[in-house]
């Protein structure tokens, strides 16, 4: 098993995801369980990945994944080249402590 299921069906957990990956671009931190961030981590570091190759292949993955056209113009133009010398390790996850209601365990995700 790669990937964590969330408690949801496969089709809400990956749009949920892009959901995800799309608004922490577009805002640079977000805040949500530790679980969804850990998720929304790797297909965020994929998609910087993608920003870094500023060439057409790549530029129309990222459109099929992200759901807004103006992140994927601010993920070529800006944050690609920001991270053009590292390798790696663009997100940072920090734990927050317990929501109150259900006592889940909340972090913040940002852009490093």
């Amino acid at each position: 098993m790669s990937n964590r299921k969330l408690g949801r069906e496969s089709a809400h957990r990956n749009l949920m995801l892009r959901n995800m990956a799309t608004d922490l671009l577009r805002h640079g931190r977000i805040e949500t369980t530790i679980a969804k961030a850990k998720e929304a981590r790797r297909v965020t570091e994929k998609m910087i990945t993608l920003g870094k190759r500023d060439e057409l292949h790549a530029r129309r993955q990222a459109m099929s994944y992200l759901t807004d056209e103006t992140v994927v113009k601010q993920l070529f133009d800006e944050i690609g080249p920001k991270y053009a010398e590292r390798n790696g390790g663009y997100t940072r996850i920090m734990k927050k402590g317990p929501r109150k209601g259900d006592n889940s365990e909340m972090a913040i995700i940002e852009l490093v």
